[in-house]
């Protein structure tokens, strides 16, 4: 009996594995993504480039993210795997199709500069410089270049660039994954990552990341 319900409880997940896998996979147009994404605009721009308000809330950059990123965070609003009071009626509003052919449109988009690094101290960017490319293994922070790339411009679908993403936006992500209001990454990485920095090392690293400029191809 005990083997049977194993076998089934396997079953099911890989049903939902393989139906989330294929709902995300599916083969996106940029030009039907341009259609679908008319009410991304108001907050993510017509370029992609997002906003960054201090104080305030800030909308991220999408223009070069993955593709199948961006599709995982339309599909985790969508199921409820990741909350924003925002984003949920718009993700609401896609179909699986129209999910790829957004995420494809903005994927192909160049780089924009980020926001909210400007006026961060030396002591600052050098703390976050440490932060995002050796971490500190005292606190048991592991550097971000460990999972988003040697440059922090991404690595695949899974890890997305965050240099040249706004300094607003990556601290209130790293203090959602702090607070337990966010868990939708793998194997809840950021959480345990987030748990362990001070708001300083927040700001600190939001900052450096802000700051660096990414070449588009």
């Amino acid at each position: 009996m005990t083997t049977m319900r194993i076998a089934s409880g396997l079953g099911l997940l890989l049903g939902l594995g393989l139906a989330a896998g294929h709902a995300q996979a599916l083969e996106g147009d940029a030009e039907r993504g341009q259609q679908a994404a008319g009410a991304c605009v108001a907050c993510h721009q017509a370029d992609g480039s997002g906003m960054n308000v201090p104080g305030g809330q800030s909308w991220p950059r999408l223009a070069g993210l993955p593709a199948e990123y961006i599709a995982k965070q339309l599909h985790d609003f969508k199921a409820g795997r990741r909350e924003n009071a925002s984003m949920m009626p718009f993700a609401n509003m896609l179909d699986d199709q129209q999910i790829a052919d957004v995420a494809v449109y903005y994927s192909e988009m160049p780089v924009t500069e980020a926001q909210g690094g400007e006026g961060a101290d030396a002591a600052l960017l050098a703390r976050g410089e440490q932060l995002a490319l050796r971490g500190d293994w005292d606190a048991y922070i592991v550097s971000c270049k460990s999972c988003h790339g040697p440059d922090n411009t991404g690595a695949g679908g899974t890890f997305p660039g965050i240099a040249s993403q706004h300094a607003g936006y990556i601290a209130t992500q790293l203090r959602a994954w702090q607070a337990g209001e966010r868990g939708n990454d793998p194997q809840n990485l950021m959480g345990a990552i987030a748990d362990r920095m001070s708001d300083e090392d927040i700001r600190a690293v939001s900052a450096w990341l802000a700051n660096q400029s990414v070449a588009s191809d």
